[in-house]
């Protein structure tokens, strides 16, 4: 199913998820049926733009409502605020909480922002090494020195030390990194910045960083094709790309000192204890559970508090698209998130999502929720 999907993408620059642009005519027609049935009970277009790391899960949704049809575009987090604030889209799609001046940009259109946090992905350190098919591991300032250019063989002593008795190649490192605008390379940096003092003086953390080295792809998807392509490369990438092309991944020391692989029950547990502020917006980074994967990125979906008054691009109607599509992310997609190996909210933090979901209106109106 995953596959089916991934391949969606990786050919795919807009995905017209509700009507399976990308996917054969006969299930564009059933879609496009399905529309036409549902028109007299009010269907619906909502556009939106952004996260490649949560697009897969945009896609999945989708397709599970009717009289719903989801244009999204998996551009980046940086180029999906910027779709919001420009009043090009219904609802952006960011990794990274806003920063202040994000908030007061889409503010700027007359109603303030809202962050609300969807689900948690696994940013897997994965590679393509002819001969070690798995078991390698390695900490945060391993993977800080590969991509800063100072480990640039895999036998590098310093791969070697946490690795005794793998026999490692002397392949060249290839690395490889995100070209655009990213919520996982602000993610992926992040957890960098916040366990080596070297990358976080010298590179730091963003959606855009300069980097010391490697080759830039665009998206997920490029640098999961990049790897793939490239014997003895590196690259960051969300679990279900990793998983789409087959890779193998790292597992990485946490802050507890444990090496520990990206899956389901580890990703969940790296939220444990994450403090939520009055604006929701989450910051996963070397979280401290025994059993979290310590590279886990949070998702949300941005929007203006009043749609309508924003001037949301699709009117009233969009803006009931959008809460119904959020309302069933919330609720019912929950549940099925780990179809496409991405992890649920906690509890404590989906009461909150759903509290802004049931907060969003319509020229001063309740939108429900």
């Amino acid at each position: 199913m995953i596959k089916n999907k991934m391949g969606a993408l990786a050919g795919c620059a807009i995905l017209a998820l509700g009507l399976a642009a990308c996917g054969s005519s006969s299930s564009s027609t059933s879609s496009s049926a399905s529309s036409t049935t549902a028109s007299s009970s009010g269907s619906a277009t909502i556009s939106g733009a952004g996260s490649t790391f949560a697009a897969p899960v945009y896609e999945q949704w989708a397709s599970s409502l009717s009289g719903l049809t989801v244009n999204y575009q998996a551009v980046g987090s940086g180029a999906g605020i910027t779709s919001l604030e420009s009043k090009t889209v219904d609802f952006g799609a960011s990794d990274p909480p806003l920063k202040p001046e994000d908030e007061e940009a889409i503010a700027k259109n007359g109603s303030p922002a809202v962050q609300i946090p969807m689900f948690l992905g696994a940013i897997t350190v994965s590679y393509n090494l002819p001969g070690v098919k798995s078991g390698l591991k390695l900490d945060g300032k391993t993977i800080a020195d590969i991509y800063l250019g100072k480990v640039k063989t895999w036998n590098d002593p310093e791969i070697a030390a946490l690795n005794p008795g793998a026999s490692l190649p002397s392949t060249a490192i290839t690395v490889i990194h995100r070209s655009d605008s990213s919520g996982t390379s602000a993610g992926f940096t992040g957890f960098l910045a916040s366990v080596d003092p070297e990358w976080k003086s010298k590179v730091g953390e963003g959606k855009t960083v300069e980097w010391p080295t490697g080759t830039g792809e665009k998206g997920n998807a490029g640098v999961a094709g990049g790897v793939q392509q490239t014997a003895g490369a590196i690259g960051y990438v969300e679990q279900a790309y990793a998983l789409e092309h087959n890779f193998t991944y790292a597992s990485v020391k946490n802050k507890a000192g444990n090496f520990v692989a990206p899956t389901l029950a580890s990703t969940s547990a790296a939220a444990e204890g994450v403090t939520v502020p009055a604006n929701l917006g989450i910051k996963i980074s070397d979280p401290s559970a025994p059993t979290a994967y310590p590279i886990t990125s949070q998702t949300f979906v941005v929007v203006n508090k009043d749609l309508c008054k924003a001037g949301t691009p699709g009117g009233e109607a969009a803006a009931k698209g959008v809460v119904k599509f959020l309302d069933y992310g919330l609720g019912e997609g929950q549940a099925i998130l780990a179809k496409a190996d991405y992890a649920a909210l906690p509890a404590a933090i989906l009461t909150k999502s759903k509290e802004a979901v049931a907060g969003l209106q319509c020229n001063g109106a309740s939108l429900g929720g």
